[in-house]
């Protein structure tokens, strides 16, 4: 076998590591070598059953003796049904229509297609900080960082950009700064795109990569009041959110609010590619039969890593674990925050908590990197988000253990003390 095989992979990648993983289980990864590392990533939001979890893994290996591949155009298959009852009671209510496809970028691509034939009005709002993919058109509605924009301009027009009530970067209380952000979007639709002319709202319920910011409930109140007043369709990015990340099994239930159309991947199959547009049946019914699709869309096998996924959720009390376990972290970091000036921001909604470093009012992007890094070194895997990259993001598994977030914490502190 020809030495550093690694060398011949696309250097695109942003690298976190250069660990080579033999084998997960649970919330730990093991090396090649039998070190194991406590995984608060989750594949980035992914693995949210934790890594391997027999009963996913049995239905994979059942239907992989069955049927790998059954094209949606021109059969049904059975693990496609099965999803769809397991998602019919979880979603919110009215939300009954299904389209499923392979990776996040692509669900938002359909769902913006879908807001545009349904309304036939061409522009799109998103909001600052946002993340919502890589592709062509996701890559123009994505504002969190500039890298996934650089030198490839022009970008797809139509878009425009409302502010994010990021109330700890304003300097404001959440009411002042949910205030300042509904008044800056009515003007927004005063002075670039009419509502006539605006397609959909596009909102992560909780910024992702913009810096694990969760918005006060009334600003997505106030985002479905202005929908329903202008006919414009409120899209919720929920790739990051979903399947129980936040304590709720879509954090939009967290503000009472449901979207006219509602996005999910990452946490729906714990690991095999799938991704999923919902909406309301008399919605879809408007979207024109061909106009889109795709050829491994609601792939077999991942539809059924996806219903074995929701099953395990469900039966296993994972969404009230998240948000258990995630007021554990919270109170943890609050009190390393208290011994440590450098963190200047502890926020969050169930297992998905951002620590945000800054040092004399400024992002300390170098702070939040060295102790990223030095947790690696003592076997806890972290990210880091935010356009700065000085927020710390804490993404367990939703089946971590009170002795894990602990020991988590325990390491996190080890590096901090460090600096």
């Amino acid at each position: 076998m020809p030495d550093n095989l690694t060398a011949h992979l696309s250097p695109v990648w942003t690298r976190l590591s250069n660990i080579l993983v033999d084998h997960g289980e649970g919330a730990y990864l093991y090396d090649v070598a039998g070190r194991r590392y406590l995984d608060f990533t989750c594949g980035i939001a992914v693995t949210n059953t934790g890594h391997c979890h027999p009963k996913v893994v049995s239905a994979i290996q059942t239907q992989a003796g069955r049927l790998l591949h059954g094209q949606i155009n021109i059969v049904y298959h059975q693990p496609a049904l099965d999803l769809v009852a397991e998602l019919l009671p979880v979603t919110p209510t009215g939300l009954d229509s299904f389209f499923f496809s392979n990776s996040g970028a692509e669900a938002i691509e359909a769902a913006v297609k879908l807001a545009k034939q349904a309304t036939g009005r061409p522009n799109i709002i998103v909001f600052n900080g946002s993340f919502h993919g890589r592709t062509h058109l996701t890559m123009a509605m994505t504002t969190s960082k500039t890298i996934y924009r650089v030198r490839y301009q022009p970008l797809v027009p139509g878009i425009f950009v409302a502010p994010y009530p990021y109330a700890y970067y304003y300097g404001l209380d959440p009411d002042a700064a949910t205030d300042f952000c509904t008044r800056e979007l009515k003007r927004l639709l005063k002075s670039q795109t009419a509502p006539e002319e605006t397609a959909c709202m596009v909102v992560e319920p909780v910024l992702g990569e913009g810096g694990y910011v969760a918005p006060p409930p009334r600003f997505l109140a106030e985002l479905r009041r202005m929908c329903d007043e202008t006919g414009i369709l409120l899209v919720a990015d929920e790739i990051q959110t979903g399947f129980g990340r936040t304590g709720r099994f879509f954090a939009v239930e967290h503000a009472g609010v449901t979207p006219d159309i509602l996005v999910m991947a990452k946490g729906i199959a714990s690991g095999l590619p799938l991704s999923c547009v919902a909406t309301r049946r008399e919605l879809a019914a408007r979207w024109q039969t061909g106009s889109h699709g795709g050829t491994y869309g609601c792939n077999a096998v991942a539809c059924a890593a996806a219903a074995a996924t929701l099953r395990v959720i469900k039966e296993e009390g994972l969404v009230e674990n998240a948000a258990a376990r995630g007021n554990q972290l919270m109170a943890g970091l609050h009190r390393l925050q208290a011994d440590f000036p450098v963190i200047g921001d502890v926020r969050g909604l169930g297992l998905m908590v951002g620590v945000e470093f800054t040092r004399d009012g400024q992002p300390d992007t170098v702070a939040c990197k060295a102790v990223v890094k030095a947790c690696q070194e003592d076997g806890l895997l972290l990210l880091t988000c935010g356009t700065y990259d000085n927020v710390v993001r804490w993404i367990p598994p939703l089946i971590v253990t009170p002795e894990q977030i602990a020991e988590g914490l325990r390491i996190f502190a080890a590096a901090l003390d460090r600096f």
